[in-house]
């Protein structure tokens, strides 16, 4: 069953839904603009203000301890209060929660988590509290408040804090301070505090006024009053002084520190410190600002089951800092949000000195949660969770924020380039061109934000490390394996991304492969044709030791002899290039300018597209250059690993790449016609070279044999030739394709001299009209088998007659042959010698014609002309063939080979 996608659980604020996410300054209070009511709905009225607060731990005991304190308890409270966060991390929202109740006393109370406040104080009611709001980075004490309106002119910290406190009449007791821009002392400051009533002064972001009243002195001034202040408010039972000091140390001046260590030093004398919001609350506070959160939704619980299950199914593959025992319960306290969603800025981002804490999640957050929601019901994202890769930085708006988070505005290029933001983005091309599963859940575009955001944008040495990744995109379905690949994917295709041992970051500074397509794109012609072709040599020069020609122009380039030959085409003649095919046939059946013998003895090997192999010759080319480049570049030293390893890959690549182009072999088969041979999706793992999975694959269909049966001789034995040259016998398997080449043109040896071992076959030398040696029933090796011209073997019947006649001590003579009425005819002789002629007279030579039948023209010649064969002897033959149905193509081809064979011109007449 599917898991319910989280927008359809749980609902996100009504602004948010709407694509109406607050704005930084939202987010951030003025407690000016909440005490004069000009604050944004949210902040400015209490009831909806303490409806989106979560009462964190730490806020609540401040809350109580301060109410307690109003309320005139002074065992176990404080009077003044030092409230300490990182920038952004809730102090403001802390003072004006305060702020909130000291003006409401008693209406407070039914207000979300006062109820809380007032039982941790343990005290009845909120007491309503004389309050006074002073913020620092709203004051000048240059044209000061007030003088224009009615009012008393208020130039200094102290001035408005008593007209706020008790009006024009109050204000008098300090006017005299306010002309001479002097800090009042204890005793005056005593007057301003009333006895019978609470009094609560909140003074935010003190260290922009000191930073501003440096020259005037009166940042010395402030110095003095709130040291007096404090004072005063500890003796008294029902005041309280809470302050927040601190500035951005980012933005502090040598002359601003040492301000801020005084001002710290003193008030860490004189009041109690507080920590603002916790980890482990940051998520009920963003929920309940977030979302229309009533807790945790019953629906919800499903998909928290799940992943909890998928987390500690893979407990070994995830960073050891997660609690994966405590899985369920720790997504529980994050949903709708995976804990490294919220988990990542507290890790890692909370040291980058721009960093605003809570605020500055709740801004990015927002908007984040606006985009999914609409992502949701307008595109079709059916996420269970919002996970760290599902950041919407795409976003210009939400990526500028992130920028200013991360206080550097150089990353927009390569989060644009490689992550998302621009269509051709690096991450979103991978997805397009990935499995649908992955290309389905936006895989590589996820990993490549969670690395963005696990490494914090590089700064600091940020890195995220492979558990973190895996942890942060995995989920139920997602094959751990696929993250893992798309991992290396973008390795393989990111500018900005740099990895090194399972850890990798995004920084502004290009990688190695920028390098490279900066490289790559002056990478071409000859050089590359050359080592395209080198590479080809390489792959094909391994393995058997059957002859290569590579890369022939035309037929004459390839040897006409009887030995199987592997002709490699060159890559500018694959299969798909015009004309390609027609020239393999040519080169087939041609040999310069005459007909190829041994046509069956050339296996092409063809390319089919070779672009790849073009492309990844053009990487290998471009890493070697940019390695000899290394010192002009200034690489460092990781980079120069990389790089070398870089060219090994490419190179590997490079040969993995002719192993998928050659995919084609031709040759003629049986009919004499060309056929093709695909041999799939091959790879340098399936056989030791490509010649040897080419001889394979011919192997398996038969077209290839390593030994010659008998029966296969005696089948394809010449019904003419009563004995078969070794030279013509070895010919046939290489000129004619209705036999099955060889391997090894020695094959025939073997078969000879088993043959003649076990009596099918006699193996003699032609000595004028007789045989000699003659071999038949004798034990015969190989090495002892000639190939040549007067080298010859016999049938076992043809042997047994002439062994006969040996064994009678009569000559070896040739056997008998039909002759064309059928009877036998004595080819054997008797060994007696022939007659004597009646006459010695000579004459000048003899010419015969007439018609030959064809059973007798071996007879014709060793009866009547094998006496003149030294002796001057001229033959010219016609042959007139002229069968029902005419002669094939393959006849006539054969015949030609034959004729060519014996030296004889191939020429042919067609005739009736």
């Amino acid at each position: 069953m599917a898991l319910k996608p989280w927008y359809k659980v749980i609902t996100p604020r009504e602004d948010l839904r709407e694509e109406r996410p607050l704005d930084a300054s939202e987010f951030a209070v003025h407690l000016d603009q909440v005490r004069d009511g000009t604050a944004p709905k949210v902040y400015r009225v209490p009831s909806e203000f303490f409806e989106r607060t979560f009462l964190t731990k730490s806020l609540g005991a401040l809350a109580a301890e301060v109410e307690r304190r109003l309320s005139g308890i002074q065992v176990e409270t404080s009077a003044v209060f030092n409230l300490s966060t990182q920038f952004g991390g809730g102090k403001t929202h802390a003072l004006t929660l305060l702020y909130h109740l000291a003006g409401s006393g008693s209406d407070a109370h039914a207000w979300k988590g006062v109820p809380a406040i007032l039982s941790a104080a343990k005290i009845e009611s909120i007491p309503k509290a004389n309050a006074a709001v002073f913020v620092g980075t709203e004051f000048d004490s240059i044209t000061g408040r007030g003088g224009t309106d009615g009012t008393p002119l208020r130039k200094t910290p102290w001035g408005e804090i008593a007209f706020q406190l008790g009006g024009a009449e109050l204000f008098k007791v300090v006017a005299e301070h306010e002309r001479t821009m002097t800090a009042p002392g204890g005793d005056v400051i005593a007057k301003l505090l009333p006895a019978d009533k609470p009094t609560l002064i909140l003074m935010d972001e003190l260290m922009n006024y000191v930073s501003r009243s440096r020259k005037s002195g009166l940042a010395g001034q402030l110095h003095s009053f709130l040291q007096n202040l404090s004072e005063v408010a500890r003796g008294r039972k029902n005041v309280v002084l809470a302050v927040s000091i601190p500035a951005s140390e980012l933005e502090m001046t040598v002359e601003d520190q040492s301000d801020f260590d005084r001002f710290k030093k003193m008030l860490d004398r004189l009041s109690k410190a507080v920590m603002m919001s916790a980890e482990t609350e940051t998520s009920e506070i963003i929920r309940r600002r977030l979302f229309e959160w009533e807790g945790l939704p019953s629906d919800s619980k499903a998909t928290i089951r799940e992943y909890a299950d998928w987390i500690q199914e893979h407990r070994d593959q995830v960073p050891n800092w997660f609690p994966v025992d405590t899985a369920y319960e720790t997504i529980a306290a994050t949903y709708p949000f995976h804990p490294v969603t919220l988990s990542v800025f507290e890790r890692k981002w909370r040291a980058l000195p721009r960093f605003q804490q809570t605020r500055g999640m709740l801004r990015l957050l927002a908007r984040w949660v606006a985009r999914a929601y609409q992502d949701g019901y307008r595109g079709g994202e059916k996420d269970p969770l919002i996970t760290l890769g599902t950041a919407p930085i795409d976003d210009p708006l939400f990526r500028t924020a992130v920028f200013e988070q991360l206080g550097e505005q150089r990353l927009e290029g390569a989060v644009t380039t490689d992550v998302a933001g621009r269509s051709e983005a690096h991450a979103l091309r991978l997805d397009k061109e990935a499995t649908d599963a992955v290309r389905k859940a936006r895989l590589h575009r996820k990993v490549a934000t969670t690395i963005f955001f696990e490494s914090n944008g590089g700064q600091q040495k940020g890195e995220a490390s492979v558990p973190e990744v895996r942890l942060a995109v995995g989920e139920p379905g997602i094959d751990l394996a696929s993250v893992d690949q798309c991992l290396e994917a973008l390795g393989d295709a990111c500018y900005y991304l740099h990895g090194e041992k399972g850890r990798y970051r995004f920084e502004f500074k290009a990688n190695l492969n920028k390098l490279l397509a900066d490289r790559r794109a002056s990478v071409g012609g000859q050089p590359l044709e050359e080592q395209a072709r080198t590479a080809i040599l390489d792959e094909f020069g391994k393995g058997s030791a059957i002859e290569r020609v590579p890369f022939p122009d035309k037929s004459g380039d390839i040897p006409d002899r009887a030995a199987l030959t592997l002709a490699i085409m060159s890559p500018d003649r694959a299969l798909g290039e015009p004309g390609s095919q027609t020239l393999i046939e040519t080169m087939s059946r041609e040999h310069g300018q005459s007909s190829r013998v041994f046509k069956s003895a050339v296996v092409w090997s063809v390319a089919d597209d070779v672009s790849t192999l073009r492309e990844e010759t053009r990487k290998f080319l471009a890493w070697t250059d940019i390695l000899g480049d290394r010192d002009e570049l200034k690489l460092d030293e990781s980079q120069v690993k990389q790089l070398k390893e870089n060219v090994a890959k490419a190179k590997s690549y490079m040969r993995e790449a002719v192993w998928q182009a050659y995919k084609y072999v031709f040759l003629l088969d049986d009919g004499n016609q060309l056929r093709r041979i695909d041999l799939g999706k091959i790879h340098s793992s399936a056989a030791p070279s490509i010649a040897d999975l080419i001889l394979s694959r011919l192997r398996q269909e038969d077209l290839l044999t390593d030994a010659i049966s008998l029966n296969t001789l005696v089948r394809n034995w010449p019904p003419a030739l009563p004995e078969w040259s070794t030279k013509a016998l070895r010919d046939a398997f290489y000129a004619s394709p209705k036999y099955p080449r060889l391997s090894n043109p020695d094959i025939v040896k073997t078969t000879i001299a088993r043959g003649v071992t076990d009596g099918n076959l006699a193996y003699a030398g032609k000595r004028g009209d007789q045989y000699e040696p003659f071999a038949f029933r004798k034990t015969t090796s190989a090495a002892e088998i000639e190939i040549g011209d007067d080298v010859v073997v016999l049938r076992k019947e043809d042997a047994e007659q002439i062994q006969a006649a040996i064994d009678a001590g009569k000559p070896a003579k040739p056997a008998l042959v039909p002759s064309e009425q059928g009877k036998p005819v004595s080819a054997v002789g008797t060994g007696n010698p022939p007659p004597a002629s009646a006459s010695t007279h000579s004459i000048a030579g003899l010419r015969w014609e007439g018609d030959v039948p064809w059973q007798k023209w071996s007879q014709f010649y060793s009866k009547v002309f094998s006496r003149f064969s030294t002796k001057g002897l001229k033959l010219r033959v016609v042959v007139a063939v002229a069968p029902m149905g005419g002669v094939s193509e393959q006849d006539v081809q054969e015949t030609r080979t034959a004729l060519k064979e014996l030296g004889l011109a191939d020429e042919l007449k067609a005739g009736d």
